[in-house]
């Protein structure tokens, strides 16, 4: 069964530039699909539509049996609910300490403050950050913080986790661990779309779409092959579409 499905979907704004160009996407629960491409391709565009940022002009799209784009403002809250989203620049409250950030959600719901201890607390456990819950995002590094947001993703129990660029402000350790902490979240069933431009980075995902101009120019599938072999084909695609860019 698709978790995720877009059928016919196209994005045009204001100033008559069309983002999404008749897009189709299925996605499977417990899929970890990596969204890459050039810059300018529109990545972040089909990224927010999912979470219902951005509406598209006409197709649909299916969340979990959810209409994306014909919810009303007053009920996106519904299909929030069935997502946790993580950005590049963490987007956490500095005023607040790191349980407060990843409570905060959960009070806005009237969740029962018991419940919201017991589920704070785990899910910062599962991001090693249990230690940390009184300190405040400026006393953290930048891998730290986006753990932050992770925990903070995780709160509600998703189905699915949509991350943009979530390590695109992070060294190359901290990026390691933190998609290790996303690879262990998929192995729990959590479905996982996520958009980057490394190679690398993309190369944990079980499937990979480049796109291109609004579209989906290639679909990759992991399958039997090494990690190794897997980034080393989606290098070749990388190097071939920079190329026609260049003749």
């Amino acid at each position: 069964m698709d978790l995720i499905r877009m059928s016919h979907v196209k994005k045009t704004y204001k100033n008559g530039v069309t983002a999404i160009y008749d897009l189709n996407l299925k996605i499977k629960k417990g899929d970890f699909v990596f969204i890459i491409g050039s810059t300018g391709c529109r990545k972040s565009t089909l990224i927010k539509m999912l979470y219902r940022e951005e509406k598209p002009n006409s197709g649909t799209i299916l969340i979990g049996g959810l209409n994306v784009g014909r919810l009303r403002n007053n009920k996106v809250y519904k299909l929030r609910r069935k997502l946790g989203v993580v950005f590049q620049d963490f987007k956490l409250l500095y005023k607040k300490t790191v349980y407060e950030n990843v409570a905060f959600a959960l009070e806005i719901f009237g969740t029962p403050k018991d419940e919201i201890y017991s589920k704070v607390l785990k899910s910062l456990e599962l991001v090693g950050l249990k230690h940390k819950a009184k300190n405040y995002p400026t006393e953290l590094s930048g891998g730290e913080q986006q753990r932050v947001a992770i925990a903070r993703a995780l709160i509600g129990n998703p189905k699915i986790i949509i991350a943009d660029e979530p390590t695109g402000n992070l060294d190359s350790q901290n990026s390691h661990e933190i998609l290790s902490i996303f690879k262990k979240m998929n192995e729990n069933h959590i479905t996982i779309v996520m958009v980057s431009h490394d190679p690398l980075i993309a190369s944990y995902s079980s499937r990979l779409l480049y796109l291109k101009d609004g579209k989906i120019e290639k679909e990759l599938f992991k399958g039997n092959k090494t990690q190794q072999e897997y980034f080393k084909e989606i290098v070749s695609i990388n190097s071939k579409e920079m190329q026609k860019m260049l003749d």
